[in-house]
């Protein structure tokens, strides 16, 4: 067979949500706001400046960029973070590949509990690095008794908890990661992945915290989605210095450009404008959830800018009715469910509208906003 692919990777699809050019993209978590005129022209005169040295490798260790990233996610820590804590790479599926590298491989194995992200296994194949898939409880919680035992029963180098949970949007307790770590111990790595951290509910604190009690514990993050920077493809990560050396070993050269870097720098320069629209969605995600509620559908509690609804005896025809409408949602998670992204309100209503053309059911009002 040419050309000669490995054996496990043949007739493999490659990843990827559907990319259809349709009125309402409500598929992917997208931040549905973008970049205001000045923080365009703070990335475009970032970028110029970065182009005229672009003969010259990057900043192989992007200090700049670290100790802004470092910065940032000191607001979610009284414990501070600091630049050496800090590593970052070209979106958060980079930065999770190079720490299957680092800390996978053959003979190890990384672990997770279903349903949660779909690439995580892949991360693990392409690693080849054993996979282990827990189970989730009924309402997509952890029974920590249950994942404490498989993790001591697997030892896995690599354990992957999603907080919130993608598809589910499902956050994790404090309780459940400090344990977990313990459980974990010096054998292997827990990675806790907020790439919708910044989405979380009042009172749902960030894994941030418990780092200087963990020294196994990893807390990464995204520029994907509270920054609206789904094209900067910018992840980043949080831990001890040790794991940031680690990877190291693994990383290409110059893996971020001057470009990105110089990209990221002047995104973060305007935080408070690109997290200015992360309350809006909060409130749009909860009157989304009560309203599929009011219609009779199971919808998980999300602590992200996503929702998962059902169920539905054919959930393909579902999602089939709603792109005839023009309103494109994804075919995720367990049989039967659908997710929909928090949109605009006139996104939101679409959806709504569209849902209950598809479903047959008589539209309500939409849950009026709160004060």
């Amino acid at each position: 067979m040419f050309p000669p692919l490995r054996e496990e990777l043949r007739g493999l699809e490659p990843y990827g949500a559907p990319q259809l050019d349709v009125p309402v993209q409500l598929n992917v978590n997208e931040n549905p706001y973008g970049p205001s005129p000045a923080c365009v022209a703070d990335i475009a005169d970032a970028v110029a400046t970065a182009a005229t040295t672009l003969n010259r490798y990057p900043d192989r260790e992007f200090v700049a960029l670290r100790t802004a990233l470092a910065d940032y996610l000191a607001r979610d820590t009284p414990h501070g973070i600091v630049p050496e804590q800090v590593w970052a790479a070209n979106g958060s599926n980079e930065v999770m590949l190079q720490l299957l590298q680092a800390f996978g491989g053959p003979g190890r194995t990384a672990l997770s509990f279903a349903p949660t992200y779909s690439m995580y296994p892949e991360y693990a194949r392409d690693t080849m690095t054993r996979w282990v898939a827990g189970r989730r409880a009924e309402d997509f919680t952890l029974d920590l008794d249950a994942a404490r035992a498989l993790v001591e029963a697997e030892r896995p180098s690599v354990v992957l908890l999603p907080s919130p949970n993608n598809p589910t949007g499902t956050a994790l307790p404090p309780e459940a990661v400090a344990l977990l770590c313990e459980a974990v111990g010096e054998d292997g790595v827990l990675v806790v992945d907020e790439a919708y951290g910044e989405f979380r509910r009042t009172g749902t604190p960030s894994a941030l915290e418990l780092l200087p009690h963990h020294r196994n514990l990893v807390v990464s993050r995204t520029m994907s989605k509270a920054f609206a920077g789904a094209g900067l493809r910018l992840g980043y990560l949080a831990a001890d210095p040790a794991i940031c050396d680690a990877i190291r070993v693994v990383r290409l050269p110059y893996h971020l450009s001057s470009v990105t870097q110089a990209t990221a720098l002047a995104a973060l320069r305007h935080t408070e404008e690109l997290l200015g629209q992360v309350d809006r969605l909060r409130e749009e995600r909860d009157r989304t959830v009560a309203w599929l509620r009011a219609q009779g559908h199971q919808v998980a509690d999300s602590d992200a800018n996503f929702c998962l609804f059902g169920t539905f005896p054919d959930r393909h025809a579902v999602w089939q009715g709603l792109l005839d409408h023009g309103v494109l949602v994804r075919e995720v998670g367990p049989e039967g469910w659908l997710r929909v992204s928090i949109g605009t309100p006139d996104e939101m209503a679409a959806f709504r509208t569209a849902l209950t053309q598809v479903t047959g059911q008589t539209p309500p009002q939409a849950p009026k906003e709160t004060t």
